[in-house]
């Protein structure tokens, strides 16, 4: 098979063997790797050079999405396998994580905290959330069983801050129960913050 390349957009490089395309690179990944035009190779050769350039770019890729925020292991995979093959995604992830830029734990902290200071979303949500995005049970209940979370509290300020007004609509306490227990919070904990709210009127 007879190789050459070609320059395109940006730092990108088109390779092509037998003059049909193949596949893309980047011009950093080329200059490490490069192999005069013309050169006749064989599958092995191939393959290695194929497998180091889908091993490239899912590294790139994890920098690109961990750059934007964090994710999990398993969230991160799946965003790769859209671009890249397993074997790929695995051999970055494994990278990343000898490196300490994935973390489940950390990870599930920094979802857990921004769901309930930000989102105010009950523990049954934000466990549902967590379990979402691949996190293993064992990390979730770990990190909520050293999470103060206060589920009445959450729902008292729910009501002060979004529902005091749907409050006074007709039937307007039952539509406010309703749309916390979507949220995921149990009937006893709203009618306890109801309670609560009542009580601080006095």
């Amino acid at each position: 098979m007879i190789i050459k390349h070609q320059r395109g957009r940006g730092n990108k490089v088109h390779l092509l063997l037998d003059d049909e395309y193949a596949i893309t690179t980047d011009i950093n990944f080329w200059l490490d790797n490069y192999i005069a035009d013309g050169t006749d190779i064989d599958e092995d050769e191939w393959q290695r050079l194929v497998e180091g350039i889908n091993y490239k770019k899912a590294l790139n890729k994890c920098a690109d999405l961990l750059s934007r925020r964090e994710h999990s292991v398993k969230e991160l995979k799946m965003k790769l396998l859209k671009t890249v093959d397993e074997a790929s995604a695995d051999r970055a992830i494994k990278r990343y994580l000898e490196a300490g830029y994935l973390d489940d734990e950390h990870f599930c902290q920094s979802l857990v905290e921004y769901l309930y200071n930000v989102k105010k979303y009950s523990t049954n949500h934000i466990r549902q959330e967590c379990y979402k995005r691949g996190i293993d049970s064992d990390i979730i209940n770990s990190v909520l069983e050293n999470f103060e979370v206060d589920n009445i509290d959450t729902i008292v300020q729910l009501i002060e801050n979004k529902y005091l007004s749907k409050l006074e609509q007709e039937n307007g306490r039952e539509k406010v129960v309703a749309a916390l227990m979507r949220k995921g919070f149990s009937y006893s904990d709203i009618k306890s913050a109801f309670y609560r709210l009542e009580q601080d009127e006095f």
